[in-house]
């Protein structure tokens, strides 16, 4: 464990490191000089996040680099293991789905954990929060981000050694950079699992919506879990709708059960995020909400393994590819084009000659 490592770099000993790599270590270590200076002493207005853990807040760096910094809320036992995984996790994973760890800041009643600043916020501030009425995500910006937490969570079940469940995969903990890529955030409940064991029972964490049936109820934590998180995570980028919903007579529904009765008639464009306005590519919405439903089967056995899923969704683009260039020799010559608001628009040429024709095919 990383705790013993920490108070090692605590006290008045860290205050004379300033942002350089320990030699066994892939992180910077920063003092709190350091990190105070850059968010101009935690400053309210430069609060860009909070929860159960505490806050985060936007700093720039003496060098005028841009930063994101978790500061922890009150020095506990249950604080400092989430700290110490989060830490070594991040320390452990390279991906460019996965958010990236800059360093960190440990002593005396203070953790602090610093990542790259991500300029676009989080998927949920899109969603449901203060920039969801602009609607900057067009469908082809949404199906990048699916793809991408995809494989930020195919490389932590399959890739990482040991293989890495996180166990918090939701709209909150998906953020995004400067160009809408999807970083995967937040690995406070993340567990290793070494090869060989298909399971861990384990207190419940995570958040109401996104929990796995056997994971909520016996604590039965596995990959198939955060499948199943990211299938209702993927039927939240389609529909913009909450994991969970209170209705007028006090019942909760979960979005999967809003989808299925739409599901069921065949009626998907129903499911997609008015805000879209139609501007979808239709077989690409169906194959996608199907791949949702199929990672919340409620049988952990009948999902698939996000490398399935990451299969999927990118043969989802591939097949749309394929489609957008037809040649007919009986009709005008079409080309299918993908505008960039992510729908297709068709133009007709004039019909190519026969041999031309032959060799365009």
């Amino acid at each position: 464990m990383l705790k013993t490592c920490f108070n090692c770099f605590g006290g008045e000993q860290t205050q004379e490191i300033s942002s350089q790599k320990n030699k066994d270590y892939p992180w910077d270590i920063y003092t709190l000089k350091e990190l105070v200076s850059a968010t101009s002493n935690f400053h309210n207005d430069n609060k860009i996040g909070e929860g159960g853990f505490g806050s985060v807040y936007w700093g720039r760096t003496s060098k005028g680099i841009e930063i994101a910094v978790k500061r922890l809320k009150a020095m506990s036992a249950k604080a400092e293991m989430e700290f110490a995984i989060e830490v070594e996790i991040l320390g452990r994973v390279r991906h460019k789905n996965l958010l990236g760890l800059r360093g960190f800041y440990a002593g005396e009643d203070e953790r602090l954990i610093v990542y790259d600043y991500m300029p676009n916020h989080s998927l949920i501030t899109h969603l449901h929060g203060t920039l969801s009425a602009d609607c900057h995500l067009d469908w082809p910006r949404r199906m990048r981000i699916a793809i991408g937490s995809a494989e930020g969570l195919c490389y932590l079940h399959h890739e990482a050694n040991p293989h890495i469940i996180h166990r918090d995969i939701k709209a909150s903990n998906v953020l995004l950079d400067l160009n809408y890529q999807a970083k995967v955030a937040d690995f406070g409940f993340a567990k290793l699992i070494p090869d060989g064991v298909t399971h861990l029972t384990t207190r419940v964490k995570g958040t109401l919506g996104y929990l796995a049936p056997e994971y909520a109820m016996w604590g039965k934590v596995s990959e198939s879990c955060d499948v199943y998180s990211f299938g209702i995570l993927l039927l939240e980028i389609i529909s913009a709708r909450k994991p969970l919903e209170k209705l007028p007579n006090g019942v909760k529904r979960d979005i999967v059960q809003w989808a299925l009765p739409y599901l069921q008639k065949g009626d998907f464009n129903h499911i997609a995020d008015p805000r879209l306005k139609g501007k979808f590519n239709r077989e690409q919405l169906k194959n996608t909400i199907l791949i949702a439903i199929k990672c919340t089967d409620g049988n952990p056995e009948n999902r698939p393994s996000m490398l399935e899923v990451v299969d999927r969704l990118k043969g989802n683009v591939v097949e749309k590819r394929k489609k957008e260039i037809k040649i007919n020799e009986n009709e005008d010559y079409v080309d299918d084009e993908t505008d960039n608001e992510g729908y297709t628009k068709r133009k007709n040429k004039p019909r190519l000659p026969i041999s031309e024709s032959n060799i365009r095919k």
